[in-house]
C-alpha cells in the first residue's frame, strides 16, 4: 500500500478523533466520509490478507513444481553418470586391448603379409571405435554439465521462492495478529459496556458489535423528553456509568451521534431544526461525559445527523420512535495497524 495514501488516512481519522464540540453538517458530513474510507481500508486489508494467502499458496504449486523438476534432474543426472562410469570402464578395456594387439603387433614375427593386413585392419577398427567410445563420452560429459548447471539454476530459484514465502508468511501473521488484537479488543470492549449497563439494556439501550467497532444505541425516552435536549436524572445515571469504562479504555474514541425522526421540528428557545436538535442532544451528552470523568476530550466527537440515517424508513409511529436515538459509537485506535502497513 502506497505510504502516501495511509499518511493521509492516518491524518484524516487524526483530525476526526481530534474534533470536538458541533460539528457544521457539511463538515461532518466530509469526516464521516474520510471514517468510511478507513473502514473499506480495512476491509482491503481483510481482502489483501486473502489475496496473499491464495499467492502463497500459487507459490507453494510453483514450488511443488521446481522441486519434481530437481527431481528429475537428478534421476537424470544419476543414470548419465552410471552410464559415464560403464563407458570409462568400457574404454579402459577396449585401450588396453588396443595395447595388447601394438604390443603384439610389434613383437610377434608377422609371417605373412595377409596376417599383418588383418591386424591393422582390426587395429583400425579398435581405433574407430575407441575414437566414438571418447566421442560419446565427451558429449555425456557436457551433456551432465548442462544438467547440473540447471540444477543449480533450480536450486537458487526453489531458495528465492521460499524467501519469498517466508516473507509473505510473516507479513501475513503479522496482519492476522493485529486484526485478531483488534477484534478481541472490540470484543473485550463490548462485554465492558455491557457489564457496566447491564441494568439498562432491554429497556430502551442496547449495545452491538459490528464493523470492528462497539454501537450503544439509546432511545428518546432513555435520555430526553420530546423536543428537549437536557439529559434526565436516568440518563444522566447510564452516562456516568458508561463514562468510567471508557476512562479506563483510553485506547477508544468515541462519537456521540444524535438522530431524529422525520416529523418537521418547530423551532422553541433557539431550536430551529431537527439539525439544531440532534447536534443540541450529542453535545449535551458529550459535556456529561467530559464532567464526569477524566476522559481526554480529544477522543471525543459530537455531531448531529437530523433524520436522514433512520433505522427504519416507514412512516409510522413505531418507526419514528426508533429513529429518535442517540448512538455512541466505540472505534479502537489503528495506530498499530498502521505501523504494520507502513513497515510493509
Amino acid at each position: 500500500m502506497n505510504t502516501n495514501r495511509l499518511l493521509i488516512i492516518l491524518a484524516t481519522i487524526t483530525t476526526l478523533y481530534f474534533s470536538v464540540s458541533c460539528v457544521p453538517v457539511r463538515q461532518y458530513q466530509d469526516m464521516k466520509s474520510r471514517s468510511e474510507k478507513c473502514e473499506q481500508e480495512r476491509d482491503y486489508l481483510k481482502s489483501q490478507n486473502k489475496e496473499l494467502t491464495e499467492k502463497s499458496a500459487e507459490t507453494d504449486l510453483s514450488v511443488t513444481k521446481i522441486q519434481k523438476q530437481i527431481d528429475a534432474l537428478k534421476l537424470d543426472t544419476l543414470t548419465l553418470g552410471t552410464s559415464l562410469r560403464k563407458m570409462i570402464v568400457q574404454y579402459d578395456k577396449i585401450n588396453q586391448l588396443n595395447d595388447e594387439l601394438m604390443k603384439k603387433l610389434k613383437l610377434k614375427n608377422i609371417e605373412s603379409a595377409e596376417e599383418a593386413q588383418k591386424l591393422l585392419v582390426q587395429l583400425q577398427q579398435l581405433q574407430e571405435t575407441l575414437q566414438k567410445k571418447e566421442d560419446d563420452l565427451k558429449k555425456m560429459e557436457k551433456d551432465l554439465n548442462m544438467k547440473k548447471t540447471n540444477l543449480d539454476e533450480l536450486t537458487t530459484q526453489l531458495d528465492e521462492k521460499d524467501q519469498a514465502i517466508q516473507k509473505k508468511n510473516v507479513r501475513l501473521l503479522e496482519l492476522e495478529s493485529v486484526l485478531s488484537k483488534k477484534d478481541s479488543m472490540v470484543k473485550a470492549l463490548k462485554d465492558k459496556v455491557s457489564n457496566a449497563l447491564q441494568g439498562y439494556e432491554g429497556n430502551g439501550l442496547s449495545i452491538v458489535q459490528k464493523n470492528g467497532k462497539v454501537y450503544v444505541l439509546l432511545e428518546e425516552k432513555v435520555l430526553f423528553q420530546s423536543g428537549k435536549w437536557d439529559v434526565g436524572t436516568k440518563g444522566q445515571k447510564a452516562l456516568k456509568d458508561l463514562a468510567a469504562v471508557l476512562e479506563k479504555n483510553s485506547d477508544i474514541n468515541v462519537v456521540i451521534e444524535g438522530h431524529t425522526d422525520d416529523v418537521p421540528f418547530k423551532g422553541t428557545n433557539g431550536i430551529e431544526d431537527n439539525w439544531d436538535l440532534s447536534t443540541k442532544r450529542a453535545t449535551a451528552i458529550v459535556k456529561i461525559i467530559l464532567s464526569n470523568s477524566k476522559i481526554d476530550a480529544k477522543r471525543l466527537m459530537a455531531a448531529g445527523r437530523s433524520q436522514y440515517m433512520p433505522i427504519d424508513a416507514a412512516k409510522t409511529p413505531e418507526a419514528r420512535t426508533k429513529n429518535r436515538r442517540t448512538e455512541i459509537i466505540l472505534t479502537p485506535k489503528l495506530d498499530e495497524l498502521f505501523k504494520v502497513l507502513e513497515s510493509n
